[in-house]
């Protein structure tokens, strides 16, 4: 059994314990190539933080992969706002390591600020560039990407 998280991960050995302890509960979990999250307003999307392929932000990943129930592979996910808060406060603790920049959870709380009382979300989770689009909110979150 592992240790328990602390409250604030502070240091980079507290997130990396923090990757691999929600890493540990997903069985089969594989690392996206990139990922987001966006806000669906009147069938547009506004994207949060879009973590390109090459990224350095791990951590937010699987956090929101164990809200979503994302293993592997490129997919999609509707998400609520009490689902998205939720990632949001699972992912809070990294923000006492301040060496580091948090646009993912800064960017989800404006998506959550800007959502109203019955916001919908999408998470995005692409395993390879090359893969197919999981749906047209995918095709349009590809279409952002750099590659």
């Amino acid at each position: 059994m592992t240790a328990p998280l602390p409250p604030a991960w502070r240091t980079d050995e507290d997130l990396a314990a923090a990757r691999q302890h929600f890493a540990a509960r997903i069985p089969g979990w594989q690392w996206p190539a990139a990922y987001a999250v966006a806000r669906v307003d009147d069938g547009g999307l506004v994207l949060g933080h879009v973590n390109e392929p090459g990224g350095s932000h791990r951590l937010p990943a699987v956090v929101l992969a164990s809200v979503c129930g994302h293993a592997s592979g490129t997919a999609t996910y509707e998400l609520t706002a009490d689902e998205l808060r939720k990632a949001v406060e699972l992912l809070a603790p990294a923000e006492a390591a301040v060496h580091w920049e948090h646009p993912n959870l800064w960017s989800w709380r404006e998506l959550i600020d800007g959502a109203g009382s019955t916001g919908r979300f999408t998470a995005f989770f692409v395993a390879d560039v090359d893969d197919p689009p999981a749906d047209d909110h995918d095709a349009a979150f590809r279409a952002r990407l750099p590659c």
